[in-house]
């Protein structure tokens, strides 16, 4: 199957909950979380599972892709590594909290119970992929 890149925008929350399908058990290193403030944007470069691809045999496959918020104002986080930026992140879900509308918290649940919580003026999300597919040394698991 030949891979088609994913450039996605998401300006609400149904288009949110497109790309949160899309970067499900995205991996990424904390150094690669990247608060800009004085352009209000909170970016991540990840390596995202490729869901959409189907795992027909093997583990699947992963590709690098970055994730893009703007009218953020504010980044904090819980359970994250920050003091070792080579330390892992598995990007579990975005969701949207809305508050005085348009703006809002968008919540990046990771695993092991850790967060990043963005307090944003809308939702103005993009995805998009940034390299060829490779083969995933492991195909996501989750306990339920």
């Amino acid at each position: 199957m030949t891979h088609s890149s994913l450039r996605l925008l998401a300006e609400d929350e149904a288009d949110l909950s497109i790309i949160s399908a899309a970067v499900q058990d995205a991996i990424f290193k904390v150094s690669d979380a990247v608060w800009s403030p004085a352009k209000r944007r909170f970016t991540l470069r990840l390596q995202r599972f490729v869901w959409e691809a189907g795992v027909e045999k093997g583990a699947g496959q992963r590709v690098w892709a970055a994730v893009s918020f703007d009218g953020v104002l504010s980044v904090q986080s819980k359970k994250v590594a920050q003091s070792r930026r080579d330390a892992f992140a598995s990007l579990l879900a975005i969701t949207f909290e809305p508050e005085e509308a348009p703006g809002g918290k968008l919540r990046l649940g990771l695993a092991d119970g850790g967060e990043i919580l963005l307090q944003a003026e809308c939702i103005d999300v993009t995805l998009a992929d940034l390299s060829e597919p490779r083969e995933a040394v492991a195909r996501p698991k989750h306990d339920i």
